[in-house]
């Protein structure tokens, strides 16, 4: 059995590659030197998929079950959705993993020993600088796992039940082994949602005060992890305040419940409907994040994102809520004018409401404000001791205070500049002794 008889996996982004290996492997390939070109170029994409995620050891096995891993079809998305499956789709699942049982069964010396290749070193490959590297190890482990596993498989039966259980427990595609989107287009110019690769490394216990608020945000969250009720969600107040910081340690913390973040600018909200399309029927929990939302008067992107959270015919799946940020709690601006009745609309109500209306949507609104002077004091405390800055307590905050009068005022945001200000310094000094 050949690759171009692959049935449902025929769609895996790296097929063009297991071809040219598959013919090298069959000696099907052209000479020799032609072979050598192809399989350094085989080589150097392994390579450069290994390096993007972080893997180890057998490379090959690697690479194939990234490529099982990273295929979404109609057999990977139902177990992705129920775990084992009945119906005919399971003969074709066999039939193709008894393929990939071919691949994974390759000898890669045997290869070298032909045209004098390199394909070996796939096999044993150790990863130097990984601390240095930004990967999720979380989805690197679970794939390296696999590959072990499947390497193992004594026949298809074995296989199947392997990828099943992956596909259930991890998911398939990118919105298995990535835990944050951005909005973009494909080649083809349809909008597309892509990951992001490296993620800030931030929890909840990380953000220092805010405790409230930080328990109305995480209340939310579970329920709608869990199958409830629950609302979109406005965080809106001071700059500064953590409040995108809030949201993206939501995302840190309950990554491993399934929950899943897509970024999404203004200009990109006419977008919105294709990805909710694109997600909607997918094993996951996805939150929309609009940082830094808010609109001029003259900006009419709200009415897409108005339409979208509320108030069209399409219902908004139960996996997808919205998370925004604001330094306006009634998001669009607002003018005196609006309010009064010498303004030439002649309906002056109807424009406030209009107005009101976006923010209204958001069932849930937690304000951040700026700390006082003794929540401020407490932060800088808090950071000093996490960034082991031994100093003082008397001279840390004068030195805070005087910095805080010049770098924009009480914050969770200038404390943190403050400390990572004093860190240089005093790492300055020490360098200079």
């Amino acid at each position: 059995m050949k690759i171009d008889e692959l049935i449902l996996y025929n769609n895996t982004e790296c097929r063009d590659n297991l071809v040219r290996i598959e013919q090298l492997m069959d000696g099907t390939a052209a000479d020799p030197q032609e072979a050598r070109k192809t399989a350094a170029s085989c080589i150097g994409e392994i390579l450069s998929v290994s390096e993007e995620m972080g893997f180890k050891g057998n490379l090959w096995h690697d690479y194939l079950a990234y490529a099982l891993a990273n295929c979404e079809n109609a057999f990977s998305i139902s177990c992705e959705r129920k775990g084992y499956i009945e119906g005919g789709i399971n003969c074709a699942a066999k039939h193709d993993f008894a393929i990939f049982m071919r691949l994974f069964a390759i000898d890669l010396y045997e290869i070298d020993k032909r045209y004098a290749t390199c394909f070996s070193m796939l096999a044993d490959f150790e990863n130097n600088n990984e601390q240095e590297k930004y990967f999720n190890k979380r989805i690197r482990n679970k794939i390296i796992s696999l590959a072990e596993n499947l390497a193992q498989a004594g026949n298809a039966d074995e296989f199947f039940d392997i990828m099943c259980g992956f596909y259930k427990e991890v998911g398939v595609g990118k919105y298995g082994m990535f835990k944050a989107f951005r909005i973009g287009n494909d080649r083809n110019g349809n909008v597309s949602v892509n990951p992001v690769i490296s993620v800030e490394h931030i929890y909840l216990k990380d953000i220092i005060g805010y405790e409230m608020q930080k328990k109305k945000l995480t209340d939310n969250t579970e329920a709608f992890l869990h199958g409830l009720k629950a609302n979109n969600v406005l965080l809106f107040g001071d700059s500064g305040t953590g409040k995108s910081s809030s949201i993206k340690a939501i995302l840190n913390e309950y990554y491993d419940d399934g929950l899943r973040m897509i970024e999404v600018y203004k200009h990109q909200f006419k977008d919105l409907s294709s990805v909710i399309n694109q997600i909607k029927d997918r094993n996951y929990k996805f939150i929309i994040f609009m940082d830094d939302l808010s609109f001029e008067e003259f900006e009419i992107e709200y009415k897409f994102l108005k339409a979208v959270i509320e108030g069209g015919l399409e219902k908004k799946p139960d996996n997808v809520l919205i998370y925004a940020t604001s330094n306006r709690r009634h998001l669009v601006r607002e003018k005196y004018s609006d309010k009064e009745e010498r303004d030439d609309d002649l309906h002056s109500r109807d424009t406030v409401q209009e107005k009101l209306s976006l923010a209204a949507r958001f069932g849930v609104s937690i304000y951040y404000g700026s700390p006082d002077k003794k929540e401020f004091t407490l932060i800088v405390k808090g950071l000093a001791k996490r960034n082991n800055i031994d100093i003082d307590d008397e001279t840390l905050l004068f030195e805070a205070n005087k910095w805080e009068l010049s770098h924009g005022g009480l914050s969770g945001r200038t404390a943190e500049q403050f400390i990572n200000y004093l860190s240089y310094k005093l790492k300055d000094s020490e360098a200079k002794e």
